[in-house]
């Protein structure tokens, strides 16, 4: 569904992604863990629209993005839950919602689409007339989500979607994500929750430096040394190969 081809992206002189090729399968989960700066959030936003790369090419099923604004990705279904939400404070709930249905094929299908939204989260019913900025940050970030499903999204890439939860809500979002994935959304996610993030991925591709150093399914990297050394938090026992 998604295929990246060898690329490269930077911030005037400062390059930041090298060479980086990986693709996703319709209906996968796929993540992307590694350390802070490692290039993830930049890689996304790319992919997105957000920046030019400046070499190498995005392809969604067979057809070129790279050089579409991003509207036009939005429009083609690839939509973006950013890092720290993005949400429009002075607007209530329902109104950043409605804004999620940008496209008019989410317009014609918006009257379908936010009862299920309300079901995945049903606090956001309850609060559908308070403004965006007085929620909790968890509600916020089911709000993020919520507007991002409004779009009808066919691939849906989320963008540290756990960061400031506490752990209960940090395993409704990651349910929620489950949800999302096994209702036909393709999911595209950068998590620094590497123990979450691989348990639930198909799966998963390590970042750093701005380059792919690694890559397997999920269950292959939670027992990866490397991995379980660099995010996981655990020490190579007596005898293991490091």
């Amino acid at each position: 569904m998604l295929e990246i081809r060898e690329l490269a992206v930077a911030y005037g002189d400062l390059q930041v992604i090298w060479n980086v090729s990986l693709e996703v399968q319709a209906g996968e989960i796929v993540v992307l863990i590694g350390s802070n700066g490692a290039g993830k959030t930049t890689f996304l936003q790319t992919v997105a629209g957000l920046h030019r790369p400046l070499s190498g090419s995005i392809l969604l099923e067979n057809n070129a993005i790279h050089t579409m604004a991003p509207h036009q990705i939005v429009e083609r279904g690839l939509i973006l839950v950013p890092e720290g939400r993005r949400l429009f404070g002075g607007m209530t709930v329902l109104e950043n919602l409605e804004l999620g249905a940008f496209t008019a094929r989410a317009r014609q299908k918006r009257q379908q689409t936010l009862p299920q939204v309300y079901d995945l989260f049903p606090i956001l019913y309850e609060r559908r007339n308070q403004r965006a900025a007085t929620l909790s940050g968890g509600q916020q970030q089911m709000l993020a989500i919520g507007r991002a499903l409004m779009g009808l999204p066919r691939l849906l890439m989320l963008d540290e979607p756990s960061l400031g939860l506490a752990p209960l809500l940090v395993q409704h979002i990651f349910a929620v994500v489950r949800n999302i994935s096994q209702a036909g959304a393709t999911v595209l996610l950068v998590e620094q929750n590497a123990r979450l993030a691989l348990d639930l991925a198909h799966r998963a591709y390590i970042v750093e430096q701005g380059r792919i150093v690694g890559q397997g399914t999920g269950a292959e990297l939670l027992a990866d040394q490397h991995v379980r050394r660099a995010y996981l938090g655990y020490e190579p026992a007596a005898g293991d190969v490091v």
